[in-house]
């Protein structure tokens, strides 16, 4: 790092985003790797050094000592400048060599509205950022991540998506790579030996064509090596898959500065708006014995005083209660915080609250989702009124004060009894911390209650279901807040705009790559950042382009309509979907995977702990 950097740096903001050189970091002679990797987080150092995906794989790929991982971030504006100014090209941070001469730059593909960070990264690092104009064969550009299940936006500008579970498939992909790579083969040929690969799809080895009405007619692979579908991978043995036992501690605070220990992954839940429980779906957990060695080894290495257990629902562990009675015994005699999000209001009990008694009372989150009982029912949210009661009782006499609830406004079916139920439960729960004996309860009742606007997502049964228009959502925010009566209850809602370019960029198909572009060229970028989110920049690259975003986010899909991610197999049926949207239209509810098997298409032979074989 020269002088001249070293000025740059003292002129931005948290100049030790861009310095590297952090306790726990990898830095190899790089005159004895085969293969150097960039992983590269879409947003900011703060928010990407919280990812557990990047702390695993960083270490996975790193355990090769012919392999080099390095970690890149998108730099913030000022720093962004600063590079552009000074002609200084996009680095990692271990070595800060220019990340187009790496042999790999991967992405993380998080949230939809990171996409235009990452036609900024490859800009900033010197590269086309249109794929077909990347004619070499490195750097290979990649993509992983919950939005590659529907990759289509952004088929333009990534070579290759690995779908699913990465710690197997991302060494066979780089295998591969060190294989031929002493051959000098073109990209194509590359490209074309990595489709091979189960969970590898190379969106170039397709075609789409389109039927009048502007729906999809079909998608036929133009390679022998394509698979008609590509089926996402899966690790079937948790115990026994690579797990860091150190993490790269940074200089800087992050958005979570703490260890971090996976204990399960999958959900038995089926809500039928959330994406995560189908695509991370058959539900694995991980012996308690290796969690508990896995927190140990953590915290000793990095130091932290503050440990998070990680999952979809932690407390749907089949032995929660033997895990926190060990994990507790270790975290009080070390004062070490334990954290626990993800826990189920159905799951909260006396029991887990004595376990969990040395937990900050700071207060508890909670997510019903819907305010009556038909429409969490619709949604199959599983959990009743009574059930909610009971645990903000139980919570308020083990002294918590405030509850945290989270909503959403525009669900199928929802009417404006629905939304004013948001309310009134909220008032019910205060009336219930009145009742609790002073001598138990804590001083001062606040509820906090959060609305996000609905976003139907690919692989869940409501992919087919339209998202409430602009109109729509403003009508019932309004009329959420004109039915709350108590400064006891604050109501905080998100930008409905966000969520229609949510929607948008969630079910769109390869024609919406263009207005990825052209609203990047416009200057979009940190899109899930308030103060950088610009609505009409991208309403502008959506109409040049000529697309509506209405037939993209507020339209019904049928069942037999050509979805853009029909030819990508996530293991649950669509026959499933189907029959859950119609469950909700009828608001019956489904069990979940412990109480028996619903029937979702993923076979046992993938590891779940609940599923019926081949259903």
């Amino acid at each position: 790092m020269n002088g001249d950097f070293e000025k740059l740096l003292m002129k931005t903001q948290k100049p030790a985003r861009y310095i590297g050189g952090e306790v726990g970091s990898i830095v190899k002679d790089k005159s004895q790797t085969d293969v150097r990797f960039a992983f590269c987080f879409p947003d900011n150092y703060d928010v990407g050094m919280s990812h557990l995906g990047m702390k695993i794989l960083y270490g996975l790929t790193n355990s090769r000592p012919n392999y080099w991982c390095e970690r890149v971030f998108a730099p913030d504006k000022d720093f962004e400048k600063a590079m552009r100014d000074n002609s200084i090209l996009l680095y990692g941070l271990e070595s800060h060599d220019p990340i187009k001469d790496f042999d790999f730059i991967g992405f993380t593909l998080q949230y939809e509205l990171s996409y235009t960070n990452v036609l900024n990264m490859l800009d900033l690092a010197g590269l086309p950022v249109l794929a077909k104009d990347r004619t070499e064969l490195m750097p290979i550009v990649v993509a992983g991540g919950p939005c590659v299940c529907n990759p289509e936006p952004m088929v333009d500008f990534i070579d290759l998506f690995i779908l699913g579970e990465g710690e197997e498939v991302n060494l066979e992909l780089l295998d591969l790579y060190a294989k031929m790579k002493p051959y000098s083969p073109t990209k194509e040929e590359f490209l074309r030996e990595a489709a091979k690969i189960e969970g590898i799809y190379v969106p170039s080895f397709y075609d789409v064509s389109y039927n009048a009405d502007g729906t999809i007619k079909e998608v036929v692979p133009n390679m022998p090596e394509a698979p008609k579908r590509v089926k996402k991978r899966v690790i079937y043995d948790l115990d026994s898959v690579y797990y860091p036992e150190n993490f790269v501690v940074p200089f800087t605070s992050i958005v979570h500065d703490r260890a971090v220990v996976e204990v399960l992954r999958g959900c038995i839940r089926g809500c039928r708006f959330c994406q995560a429980g189908f695509i991370y779906r058959p539900f694995r957990e991980k012996n308690v014995d290796t969690i508990s060695g896995q927190t140990k080894a953590l915290c000793e290495n990095t130091g932290y005083e503050e440990v998070s257990l990680s999952s979809l629902s932690t407390s749907d562990h089949s032995e929660i209660d033997k895990l926190l009675s060990e994990l507790v015994d270790y975290t009080d005699g070390e004062n070490i915080n334990l954290s626990l999000p993800s826990l189920r209001i159905d799951s909260f009990s006396e029991e887990l609250l004595e376990k969990i008694k040395s937990v900050r009372k700071s207060g508890l989150t909670f997510a019903p989702e819907a305010g009556t009982q038909r429409l969490r029912d619709v949604i199959n949210k599983n959990i009743t009124e009574e059930e909610i009661m009971s645990t903000c009782k139980t919570a308020f006499e083990g002294g918590y004060t405030g509850v945290k609830l989270y909503f959403m406004l525009g669900l199928p079916t929802e009417t404006d009894e629905d939304i004013i139920g948001i309310a009134q439960l909220a008032r019910r729960i205060i009336d219930l911390y009145y009742s609790v004996d002073k001598s138990k309860r804590g001083k001062g009742i606040q509820i906090s209650i959060s609305t996000a606007t609905f976003v139907p997502k690919p692989f869940t049964p409501f992919q087919y279901e339209p998202q409430a228009t602009a109109d729509e959502i403003t009508r019932k925010q309004k009329l959420l807040f004109e039915n709350i009566t108590t400064s006891k209850i604050k109501y905080n809602y998100h930008n409905k705009k966000v969520s229609l370019l949510e929607a948008v960029l969630a079910r769109g198909d390869r024609r919406v790559s263009k207005a990825v572009y052209l609203a990047w060229k416009k200057g979009c970028t940190f899109d899930s950042w308030d103060e950088y989110f610009n609505f009409s920049l991208w309403q502008e690259a959506f109409d040049e382009c000529g697309i509506d975003t209405g037939f993209y986010a507020n339209r019904r899909r049928t069942f037999e309509e050509t979805l853009p991610w029909d030819h990508l197999d996530y293991l649950v049926s669509k026959k499933f979907f189907e029959r859950e949207d119609l469950k909700a239209h009828k608001a019956e509810t489904t069990c979940n995977c412990k109480e028996k098997c619903s029937g979702c298409g993923v076979s046992k032979k993938y590891g779940g702990v609940y599923c019926g074989a081949n259903t």
